[in-house]
């Protein structure tokens, strides 16, 4: 099987998501996409972050009647902070060696991996699918990432590591971030066409994000 891993804070997911999905499930010829809202991100403040109840709840529903998409708990909060390597490592056991593994995220996301716990034994563990967004260029990963780490004869949209592939999937259209919507929606206007509509129902039933916390993290 091919299989990606797709984490994020999903606070709350949206079109932009689920359109990288779709394009990721057609380039790649992808089995399953595991989507994985992160419990405890290290790198932003408890506080910052929508209850992972809700956030879960809205990546339910937006996998609702994609077969090929399922919410995950793999991340679900325990009171300890949530590392990607750690993570991938579970994800890693929970398949056989004939799988073919995938840890999908943006081109944003990616570029902040040297911030993170154990960047180079990541980037030696799983191939990666990026996200590509308006403005990077793939000339960006390269400059953060070992001269030692990357192989020479780079084929278009894929940088062949040590161990493992970096894939660029481009063309995919982010019609605006997580922050904006919330923002949208605290101001009442309209988010139709950014976020699934079981989604929104669902932020309106439950006032997700009608109070202002004291410290928003963006993504």
């Amino acid at each position: 099987m091919k299989i990606a891993l797709f984490g994020g804070t999903f606070d709350p997911i949206h079109f932009g998501h689920l359109r990288a999905a779709r394009a990721a499930v057609r380039k790649f010829r992808l089995d399953q996409i595991l989507f994985v809202p992160s419990g405890h991100p290290p790198h932003k403040p408890e506080g910052d972050l929508t209850p992972f109840a809700h956030r879960f709840a809205m990546v339910s529903l937006a996998c609702a009647g994609e077969p090929k998409f399922v919410p995950s708990l793999l991340e679900a909060p325990d009171g300890e902070p949530r590392y990607s390597i750690d993570t991938v490592q579970r994800f890693k056991k929970s398949f056989g060696p004939q799988d073919h593994l995938f840890f999908m995220m943006g081109m944003d996301a990616f570029l902040d991996l040297p911030h993170w716990k154990d960047p180079h034994k990541l980037l030696n563990l799983i191939d990666f699918i990026i996200v590509s967004r308006p403005g990077f260029r793939v000339e960006d990963i390269l400059k953060m990432i070992p001269s030692r780490m990357v192989k020479k004869g780079r084929r278009e949209k894929v940088i062949q590591l040590q161990r493992v592939q970096l894939h660029i999937l481009g063309g995919v259209h982010v019609p605006a971030a997580s922050h904006e919507i919330r923002s949208a929606i605290r101001n009442g206007r309209s988010v139709a066409g950014l976020i699934p509509p079981l989604v929104e129902e669902y932020i309106m039933k439950e006032k997700v994000y009608k109070s202002e916390p004291r410290r928003r993290a963006r993504s």
